[in-house]
């Protein structure tokens, strides 16, 4: 199984699944426009004091470096963001995808909005982007604090996740398993139609109620 991680963008929800490759024993890269900027060298002093296996670089750097690369990034940004990792340097790789398309404007009676239309979707444009890649929608539905190995009195939550790729989604599954979720393939990656509204779904109650510890599970008969 591959062991080497790059993780393309250095947000809360980039190094928070930095954070949990890393807990599990990959070797990971945080990618960032500057990698000496920000918070970014703090990050790589606190995790490689432990850990050799942190370390920070451009967006092309960690493309390069990742056998699995990881797309964390603001969904307005994404086209850019990959423009610089360099599509070529994903050619065969499994993309991890857990972006959504959404705007920047405020949450209205909880709700917020998607940049997309009902047809499409943030996913499908990254496959697009990316058409040598295997690109896995996954872990775009639940917070950062609730990434790594969530704990719930009801049992283990469901990650839903959706791709091209039969082998992408089965490694992507493996790593859901480890960062302690049950994986649920939803199909081709045109599902994420379906899968980045789950975003606004889970933002409710954070927005409502100010309720933010906890996460989907598909129950079957």
């Amino acid at each position: 199984m591959a062991k080497k991680v790059g993780v393309l963008g250095s947000g809360i929800v980039g190094r928070t699944l930095a954070e949990g490759f890393l807990k599990h024993g990959y070797d990971v890269m945080l990618g960032t426009r500057d990698p000496a900027r920000g918070e970014v060298p703090a990050w790589v002093a606190e995790h490689s004091a432990s850990n050799p296996g942190a370390k920070a670089g451009t967006f092309r750097e960690t493309a390069i470096f990742g056998e699995i690369v990881v797309l964390a990034v603001k969904g307005s940004v994404v086209e850019e963001v990959l423009t610089q990792a360099g599509p070529d340097h994903l050619t065969g790789k499994i993309v991890v995808d857990t972006t959504n398309p959404l705007t920047d404007a405020a949450p209205v009676n909880g709700i917020l909005q998607l940049s997309t239309g009902p047809n499409e979707s943030l996913g499908e444009k990254v496959q697009m982007l990316l058409p040598n890649t295997h690109v896995v929608k996954a872990f775009n539905s639940v917070g950062a604090g609730l990434m790594i190995n969530p704990k719930f009195e009801q049992g283990t939550p469901t990650m839903f996740l959706c791709g091209n790729n039969p082998e992408a989604k089965s490694t992507v599954s493996g790593i859901c398993v480890q960062f302690g979720w049950e994986p649920y393939d939803c199909g081709d990656v045109a599902a994420s139609r379906a899968l980045e509204p789950l975003c606004m779904l889970w933002c409710l109650p954070g927005f409502l109620h100010n309720e933010w510890h906890h996460a989907f599970k598909m129950l079957t008969k």
